[in-house]
């Protein structure tokens, strides 16, 4: 009885609302003509709203010079092809947090009674997509940052399995087939400075938001500075960033966040000693575990210098495993300013990068990396900025902004 009360109420309300929207007294039933343009009657048009298909008749503009014509009342009320901005957001919702465009089908049957094909869906995506990145990167500053909040910035990578044909001409890892693109994830989050000497700070609630782009970190820098500057970076009195140890990523912050504190990540800090500690002793030593347990406490009190020496003075003769060791000594003698976690610590600053590494996982890894997956780039590409949105809270923002609009964001742009 529940099914079909509610299906007769959606019938009933999508009659009245085609009346309403066919009802040539309340809308302009001769639209203003573009240049080189003329009336040319009308067109029917059968599209889908939250209450079901309706037939709406709207007038035609035709451009004899062109051989092209429109219907202006479409961008007006935000149709995109046969959907309704409402229809649209929900298949945006379903395909960006279900496992499969499958099951964002059948996700928007079961919940909305909306009886939408998977490539459609997919489709439909493709258009809003790009929209959604144009109307994000135009948005102004956001409020600023309260007085004491430190802003936190990171970056990493993560890939995404591709096609074949998306990955030719790329190296993959240790010199095999690639299989994979890598997409730059960015984090930017906010936390109140401890207000006292052993208190560790704590996130600030819903302050966090995520970017994600497959392109070169030259190009993901100023992206990643842009969010920033939106979340009023401007006004922080404290910047930190925070990363692993890899070279793109300094390279990045120095580029783009040249007055940041930079911290490389505590627990990537110690994988490196760990194989130090195997180059130098002999990997499960018992002498090694030892060092080790030492030289993660002695990271923790400023201590890497001493490190550094200590690893120098046991340097092994055997070529292959002093090469080893040398390695990782040049990797602690390059990060050292942004090891010194207890100054980090007494500061009140965080001293993971935890954010961004699960930011991998949930924008990307959740969505992109399900069994069996293989993308396009332009698929890929296409998810990404809709489930920053969700995962950032602006996806409601821009449906808002759609609304309020009265027409079309540029979809043919």
């Amino acid at each position: 009885m529940e099914r079909q009360l509610l299906a007769a109420l959606k019938h009933d309300g999508a009659r009245l609302l085609e009346q309403l929207l066919n009802d040539p007294a309340r809308w302009q039933s001769k639209p203003e003509l573009g240049p080189g343009e003329e009336h040319a009657g009308y067109r029917s048009k059968a599209v889908l709203v939250t209450l079901g298909w309706m037939e709406l008749r709207r007038a035609y503009l035709y451009n004899p010079s062109r051989g092209e014509g429109r219907c202006p009342q479409d961008s007006a009320w935000g149709f995109v092809d046969s959907y309704s901005p409402e229809v649209l957001r929900l298949a945006c919702r379903a395909a960006a947090l279900a496992g499969s465009y499958e099951a964002a089908s059948q996700d928007l049957l079961t919940h909305a009674g909306l009886e939408i094909d998977a490539r459609q869906v997919q489709r439909l995506v493709s258009q809003v997509a790009p929209v959604m990145n144009r109307w994000r990167q135009s948005q102004g500053p956001l409020p600023q940052t309260k007085a004491g909040e430190v802003m936190c910035i990171g970056t990493d990578g993560t890939g995404a399995p591709m096609r074949r044909r998306y990955l030719r001409g790329r190296k993959g890892k240790k010199g095999g087939r690639a299989r994979t693109r890598e997409v730059k994830v960015g984090t930017v989050f906010t936390h109140p400075k401890p207000t006292e000497p052993d208190q560790r700070p704590e996130r600030g609630y819903g302050s966090t938001s995520y970017l994600a782009a497959i392109v070169s970190a030259d190009e993901f820098g100023p992206l990643l500075r842009n969010e920033a500057l939106r979340r009023g970076m401007g006004s922080a009195k404290t910047v930190v960033f925070l990363g692993d140890g890899a070279v793109w990523v300094w390279k990045l912050a120095r580029l783009n966040f040249p007055g940041a504190v930079c911290i490389l990540d505590y627990y990537h800090a110690c994988e490196h000693l760990n194989l130090l500690s195997a180059a130098l002793y002999g990997e499960g030593s018992a002498l090694a575990k030892r060092r080790y347990r030492l030289w993660k406490k002695w990271l923790l009190k400023d201590k890497v210098a001493d490190i550094i020496t200590q690893a120098k003075e046991a340097l092994p003769q055997e070529a292959g495993t002093r090469k080893l060791a040398k390695v990782q000594i040049g990797y602690l003698e390059r990060n050292r300013s942004k090891m010194l976690y207890r100054t980090f610590r007494t500061a009140g600053y965080f001293i993971g990068s935890g954010v961004v590494e699960a930011g991998c996982k949930v924008v990307v890894g959740q969505r992109l990396k399900q069994s069996g997956m293989l993308w396009s780039r332009k698929g890929a590409e296409h998810l990404l900025p809709i489930r920053c949105a969700l995962l950032s809270g602006w996806f409601e923002d821009f449906w808002n902004a759609y609304a309020k609009s009265g027409r079309a964001l540029a979809f043919a742009a």
